[in-house]
């Protein structure tokens, strides 16, 4: 497992997204998340809708199934399943930006969303389906993050996990230039393998129904990313004025997104789509 020099606290995290609310909107969209692309000519808007839809599938949601999105940035995938399938969802983030911009753009009251830590954060109601796109990386303690899900989740209940993932065996200069600043610089407490989420879960009760290694489907997500990147410091002053402030705290994201991109062109990172269920 690659593990950040520092541990970071929920606040860290929050402030993340916070300062750079503007940028992932613009640069990302509302779906900050990979795309999953399956014929490779898709447009990056359906490319992400599809991985809602593959999460959608494997957590059997069905309409009026109550769903709690752990991590929703800023709600797409939770209007995604509300509008669609029909679900009820209760979607939670850390960010304030992100939650003032989902409650902005969404009609009535489904989904909820709510500004919460989720490994502080009691639910009292039962859920049918449990899913986390591109949010167990912030969680310090995955074993907790899985025991949580298990407790919200009715029997039968099914929780899909997109994870951002490390190799099983990055070389010495991989973790070193790669692997380990993305950690520091995407406020990400630790990257496990495939393996190592798999035991937190299971440690938790949860069985594995399925899983899928996704890797070349979603991998590219960063050259577009990054090129988007490359053109809005060429042709925006916000941009550029934005990395030459020293006060900004995250600016270093923008070096993140070249060493993400190269570290899934040379296999240091993987990612997964697992599907896990809380047995009867």
């Amino acid at each position: 497992m690659i593990s950040a020099a520092s541990q970071f606290h929920a606040s860290v995290v929050a402030d993340h997204y916070d300062e750079l609310d503007v940028f992932y909107r613009e640069l990302w969209g509302e779906h900050v998340h990979h795309g999953l692309w399956v014929n490779g000519q898709e447009s990056p808007e359906i490319a992400v809708r599809h991985l809602v839809d593959v999460v959608a599938k494997e957590a059997q949601i069905n309409p009026g199934d109550q769903v709690i999105d752990i991590g929703c940035g800023y709600g797409a995938a939770a209007r995604q399943l509300a509008r669609h399938y029909g679900a009820e969802v209760t979607a939670i983030t850390l960010s304030s930006a992100q939650h003032a911009y989902a409650l902005s753009v969404t009609a009535g009251t489904n989904p909820t969303y709510l500004i919460a830590d989720w490994l502080t954060t009691d639910f009292s109601q039962r859920f049918e389906a449990a899913i986390a796109i591109e949010s167990s990386e912030h969680m310090p303690d995955r074993d907790e993050f899985f025991r949580r899900a298990y407790k919200v989740l009715e029997a039968g209940g099914r929780f899909v996990v997109c994870a951002w993932l490390s190799g099983d065996a990055p070389s010495s200069l991989e973790a070193a230039w790669l692997l380990q600043p993305i950690c520091d610089e995407g406020r990400i407490p630790h990257l496990p393998n495939l393996d190592e989420l798999v035991a937190s879960a299971k440690a938790a009760g949860f069985e594995v129904v399925n899983s899928q290694d996704c890797t070349r489907a979603v991998r590219r997500t960063w050259g577009i990313i990054f090129s988007r990147m490359i053109c809005s410091l060429l042709t925006d002053s916000r941009y550029r004025a934005f990395l030459r402030d020293p006060r900004r705290r995250n600016r270093i994201f923008a070096l993140t997104v070249v060493r993400l991109w190269l570290a899934y062109r040379v296999g240091a990172m993987r990612y997964g789509i697992i599907t896990f269920e809380r047995q009867k």
